[in-house]
Formats: structure tokens, sequence, C-alpha cells
């Protein structure tokens, strides 16, 4: 029977609490932005330790965290591009309108 270590089980409960905790935070669109990206690195980590430490479970559930993370951080980051965007359309379009 493998043993696991003290720091894989802290590293397995770190993703899981990842992946109920980020995604409630809406408040700020960069703070999630950045919450993702440190989620992937975080899981990236701990899928690394689990791949180099013959531990599959640990390493699939990293890479999985890591990948599900890295896909919700680029998600972002094209809704915060296309919100910049759209509040650039809409000033350029009023201010015209409140110069009369």
């Amino acid at each position: 029977m493998t043993r696991v270590s003290p720091f894989a089980i802290a590293g397995a409960l770190a993703v899981c609490a990842l992946s109920s905790i980020a995604p409630s935070a809406h408040a700020d669109s960069q703070k999630n932005k950045n919450n993702w990206r440190n989620g992937a690195i975080g899981a990236g980590a701990v899928g690394l330790y689990g791949l180099t430490h013959h531990n599959n479970t640990l390493g699939v559930l990293g890479v999985a965290g890591a990948a599900y993370s890295a896909k919700r951080y680029e998600d972002e980051r094209k809704s915060q591009s296309r919100a910049s965007a759209a509040r650039a359309r809409y000033h350029r379009h009023h201010r015209y309108h409140h110069a009369r």
C-alpha cells in the first residue's frame, strides 16, 4: 500500500477548495481573472507533484484542475476585452451628442 504524503492531501484539498471558491468571486473582473490564473498555476504544481511522485490520482486531478482554470482564465480575459471595447465604442459615440 502506498503512503500518501501530507503535502499530497493538502494539494488535493486545495484543488477542491479552489474549484468551489473561485467561481463565486464575481465582484471584480480583474480579480476574478487573476484568481483563475493563480488557480491554474497552483493546480499545475499539484499535478506536477503527483506525476513526479507516481501518484496518478493527484497528477490527473492537478492537470485537470489546471486545464479547467486555464480555460476559465481565457474566458475571463476575452470577456474583459469585449467589455472594454464596448465601453470605448459607447464613449466614442456619446461624446459628440453631449457636446451639443
